[in-house]
């Protein structure tokens, strides 16, 4: 082992094959763990033949993934500060390989509930780590941006990705193959990891504090659970109930982090404030873009009447925007002000959501066009506040703050879809005849399941007039985001590079 400083000479030195290389094979287990958000939207009736979960265990089957991944993020990425971070990468890729097979091959509702939650343990570890990695391999700017723009862009495709290709595996296979997907890449990972990718990790790291564990766990978990019932099911006082309680064990972790010097998330992150500008900001963006992908499904499958498949080809059109946007809005913004591309970014999602408040019952065009408009504007945001809070964020705590900001993300995305959401609802309920079925005043999947046509062309135009006025609320979140962009990052139009302490390079 040896330490290498990263000096002002070495911040210019730019990065070769070797990194770009390395950083390819770190796209896979973000590729992978981003689409395993979605992998399951087709095999559900193929594992309720196979398997006949009851109702509570479909939920868990679908949601376990997605807890363990936001509740774990936070101490995987402080683990990956002190252990080093392409350990926990390696360990994390071996424990997500294993849980593939064991999701492809269960026997029960209870073992696959059990593979999901391993899988999202496994997931907590590479997100963070790769996104530490990157910001140690790429120490010239320019290329760090680059980069950071493409694992946003990556990220934001993986998702839409996933249902597609779980639907085309499931019309040659059984529905285990949807999880053998990820066995391949991994593989390749774990031999080609070690060979182009060189260890980082803090050199005086301190003590793990084993209890900043489960209150991390506490705050994050009921928090995130509360808001995404509330979404699903309407606002009820339990699920205010257990948001409360995660906010209570939140602000007991916050005081414990606090009065320890070898906390689990350092006090050095938010030095400077550019650092919780970021990931305030990259929230918010998370918000508008899972907020709108409430309805836009919806849209597609219940007032287009598309089949899942189609519905999920179609929605992949607008990823093919977004593929460029985040690299060519990095680009940009290492010419000009980055303050000004991010503001920017913000408006230009809010003019997607704007195009949203237009759509009629057969507006697929304008629908594609409004969301791909929206995409590439979020994740021009996404990935210069991204970028940002890296950059100002101390070399040897890489890997908390990448947890950090995918926490943060969690946190954005579930209360974007409860927010506009709710908005949807109450409308789409209010526009509804009180002589309809409750299910059909609830949701449109609920008046079309009654097959009763003129109710469906009822529930379609509720369904449109709810989107538009969600698509409202949207617009203007984002129109206050970037007054908020303007007023938070105005002096870090350029960001001072800190002096880069030691760190240990194996």
């Amino acid at each position: 082992m040896t330490n290498a400083t990263s000096t002002t000479a070495e911040r210019g030195h730019l990065a070769g094959r070797r990194e770009w290389t390395a950083f390819v094979v770190l796209l896979l287990p973000l590729l992978l763990v981003s689409m395993d958000v979605s992998v399951l939207f087709f095999a559900i009736p193929s594992i309720d033949r196979d398997l006949a979960p009851s109702a509570t265990q479909q939920l868990w089957i679908f949601d376990v993934y997605a807890f363990a991944l936001a509740g774990l993020l936070i101490t995987m990425g402080s683990l990956g500060d002190r252990i080093g971070r392409r350990k926990l990468l390696l360990l994390g890729a071996f424990a997500f390989s294993t849980a593939s097979v064991a999701a492809a091959y269960s026997t029960s509702p209870e073992m696959l509930i059990a593979a999901r939650a391993l899988l999202g343990i496994g997931g907590a570890t590479l997100m963070p780590s790769t996104m530490g990695l990157v910001r140690n391999m790429f120490r010239d700017e320019r290329q760090r941006g680059r980069a950071v723009g493409i694992w946003s862009g990556a990220m934001a495709g993986g998702i839409a990705l996933g249902s597609v290709l779980s639907g085309v595996m499931l019309q040659h296979f059984w529905w285990g193959s949807v999880f053998l997907i990820n066995v391949p890449a991994m593989v390749l990972l774990l031999v080609l990891v070690p060979v182009l990718v060189p260890e980082f990790k803090d050199p005086n790291p301190g003590r793990f504090d084993f209890l900043s564990v489960p209150l991390s766990m506490g705050a994050v978990l009921p928090v995130v659970y509360g808001i995404k019932e509330s979404a699903a099911h309407g606002i009820d006082l339990r699920y205010g109930l257990v948001i409360a309680a995660g906010l209570l064990v939140g602000w007991l972790f916050v005081r414990r982090q606090h009065s320890r010097s070898d906390a689990m998330i350092s006090r050095e992150l938010f030095r400077d404030r550019g650092f919780a500008a970021g990931i305030g900001l990259n929230s918010l963006a998370a918000f508008a873009m899972m907020g709108s992908a409430f309805f836009t499904t919806q849209y597609l499958q219940s007032v287009l009447g598309m089949g899942t498949m189609e519905a999920a080809l179609w929605s992949l059109a607008p990823s093919l925007a977004v593929g460029a946007a985040a690299p060519t809005a990095t680009a940009i913004a290492q010419r000009t002000d980055r303050t000004r591309v991010v503001c920017a970014g913000f408006v230009i999602a809010a003019a997607g959501f704007a195009a949203l408040t237009l759509t009629g019952t057969d507006s697929l065009w304008l629908l594609l066009g409004g969301s791909a408009v929206m995409s590439c504007g979020i994740v021009t945001v996404m990935a210069l506040v991204s970028d940002l809070a890296l950059t100002t964020a101390p070399p040897e705590k890489a890997s908390s703050a990448a947890s950090l900001l995918e926490t943060g993300q969690e946190f954005g995305g579930a209360m974007g879809m409860a927010l506009l959401g709710a908005v949807a609802t109450a409308v789409y309920t209010a526009d509804m005849p009180g002589s309809a079925p409750e299910a059909a005043r609830m949701t449109l999947p609920g008046a079309v399941a009654t097959g009763d046509g003129s109710l469906i062309s009822v529930g379609r135009e509720a369904f449109v007039h709810s989107m538009q006025y969600a698509s409202v609320a949207g617009a203007a979140l984002l129109l206050a985001g970037a007054v908020l962009a303007v007023t938070l990052l105005r002096r870090r139009s350029a960001v001072t590079p800190r002096e880069e302490p030691a760190l240990t390079n194996c």
